[in-house]
């Protein structure tokens, strides 16, 4: 059995470019965008959030700056991103605004999804674009990032940004119907594969390579996205986006492979906190600030005492009681110097205490995990 898609809150759904570029033309395709984005607006009217991760710009661009087909110097292809980006980013809000939805442009490299500092003012920003209930569209910046500072193609990176959103589903959208045993055009025996429970060395072995001149990626690359999805709490598809509708498609029962989670966003985050991360300082909190995380609430800095440690913005920081008991560990939202000016102040003096607003949390509850597991967590 697997999951229906309407039981998903927040949805993460990747576009490569050999769908969304014609590959002997060079152009859009206009009426596919148009009919994923019928599906998209169908998601969102259902009250999840879409996030979009779209490749394009170098295809887009390459074609304007009469740039020949096959690989690209470097420098060709960061000039091929900056062009075709303006190009793709318009035809995405176009194709959305068109049915009631804003779009967001987001441009990362690796460092976003991989330094915590930077990790979390992504996170910020895009939890806030959702907040707003637009749509962000996210795609490597490739007019900046090389080889040695790149995620190489957006499988992956859509997978990083699943993860670092907590979303609960991940829709990879490819030129095949999903995974086979072998890769089908080298093997007419090759068995469909609907459900993946757990990634094993066999599951790897099934992965061909890259389909498309237009595409970076193939079979391995979403297997590895697979893992991070999955780890990370998310469920995966893999589905033919060739189809107009794709989305719709899989609704309705067409063929895909799901790569199941036995786990959830909000667990799995809490136990990368918890077990992953080396704290680099601690705060001291008060009995009410104690109730109010132990009930599923951030911690905020009136309830904080003491700020001991070198801590930076987006670190690990043990959380203690008045006692010294740890009561819980979480990412710190500020560097030491400045919780400590903000300890027991209340969040409306956090502007006039800095200088500037901040968050008005210490330690958001998405980013705390309590020692006891009886206790709840910012699911609850």
């Amino acid at each position: 059995m697997t999951p229906s898609i309407d039981r998903f809150r927040r949805i993460v759904v990747k576009v490569g470019s050999a769908l969304l570029v014609d590959r002997e033309m060079g152009a859009l395709k206009h009426a596919w965008l148009a009919a994923l984005a019928d599906d998209l607006a169908s998601l969102h009217r259902g009250g999840a959030d879409v996030l979009v991760v779209s490749s394009g710009a170098i295809a887009l661009g390459r074609t304007v700056l009469g740039l020949p087909n096959g690989a690209l110097k470097l420098e060709d292809s960061q000039a091929a991103a900056a062009v075709g980006q303006i190009a793709l980013a318009r035809n995405w809000a176009e194709a959305l605004s068109q049915r009631a939805m804003t779009a967001g442009q987001i441009l990362v490299t690796l460092g976003d999804t991989e330094e915590r500092r930077r990790y979390l003012n992504a996170r910020a920003t895009i939890g806030r674009l959702l907040a707003m209930r637009a749509v962000p569209v996210i795609n490597e910046n490739d007019t900046v990032a090389t080889s040695e500072i790149r995620y190489g193609d957006n499988d992956r990176l859509a997978a990083r940004v699943a993860t670092m959103m907590s979303a609960d589903l991940l829709i990879l959208l490819s030129d095949v119907e999903g995974l086979y045993s072998a890769p089908p055009r080298d093997d007419p025996r090759a068995r469909f594969i609907p459900v993946v429970r757990h990634i094993t060395a066999a599951v790897e072995a099934m992965a061909g390579g890259s389909g498309s001149v237009l595409s970076r990626g193939g079979m391995r690359t979403k297997i590895e996205a697979g893992k991070i999805a999955t780890t990370g709490g998310t469920h995966m598809i893999i589905a033919d986006g060739r189809v107009e509708g794709p989305i719709r498609r899989i609704v309705t029962g067409g063929p895909c492979t799901w790569f199941l989670t036995p786990s959830n966003p909000v667990t799995a985050r809490k136990k990368w906190i918890a077990g992953s991360l080396e704290p680099r300082g601690t705060i001291t909190i008060d009995a009410g600030a104690g109730r109010a995380i132990a009930s599923g609430k951030s911690l905020l800095p009136a309830g904080v005492t003491r700020v001991e440690g070198q801590f930076a913005r987006g670190d690990c920081v043990i959380v203690r009681d008045g006692s010294g008991a740890e009561i819980g560990r979480g990412l710190i939202a500020y560097d030491v110097a400045d919780a400590a000016r903000l300890v027991g102040r209340k969040s409306h003096d956090i502007e006039s205490v800095l200088g500037v607003a901040g968050r008005a949390e210490i330690i958001h509850r998405d980013d705390l995990v309590l020692a006891h597991a009886a206790q709840p967590d910012a699911a609850s």
